[in-house]
């Protein structure tokens, strides 16, 4: 199994932090700031997991789940979605999951809960 990370992100204090925790597992993180960004970073690349910000400053993170599962690249439908966002409003969770997200994590980030929803969809490497 791999362990290919994107993660779709605009804040760059929240994408350090991810990048830190997650390659001290031994995950590979690719970076998108823009949610049209990630799009075709999951389109292109070879992913195992997608991390994904709900407010990107062009499309939303709704909007770039539903492109994902509906891509042309077929193995997206399958691949593994973590919303990760700072909208903590009731149906938020829902919204998500909706979309097409697996799982919804809200922020600020908790390194652990993020190592054992990761972990949980692609055992670490080390």
């Amino acid at each position: 199994m791999g362990n290919v990370v994107l993660y779709i992100e605009d804040n760059p204090d929240n994408m350090l932090l991810v990048k830190r925790a997650l390659e001290s597992r031994g995950y590979r993180l690719l970076q998108a700031t823009t949610g049209l960004q990630g799009v075709e970073t999951a389109e292109t690349q070879d992913v195992d997991l997608i991390l994904l910000d709900i407010n990107l400053p062009d499309i939303d993170g709704y909007e770039v789940a539903y492109r994902l599962r509906h891509s042309k690249k077929t193995a997206l439908a399958y691949i593994p979605i973590i919303a990760i966002t700072a909208n903590a409003l009731k149906g938020d969770a829902e919204k998500a999951l909706a979309a097409g997200c697996d799982v919804y994590m809200s922020k600020p980030i908790n390194i652990r809960e993020l190592w054992a929803q990761v972990e949980g969809f692609l055992p670490s490497s080390l």
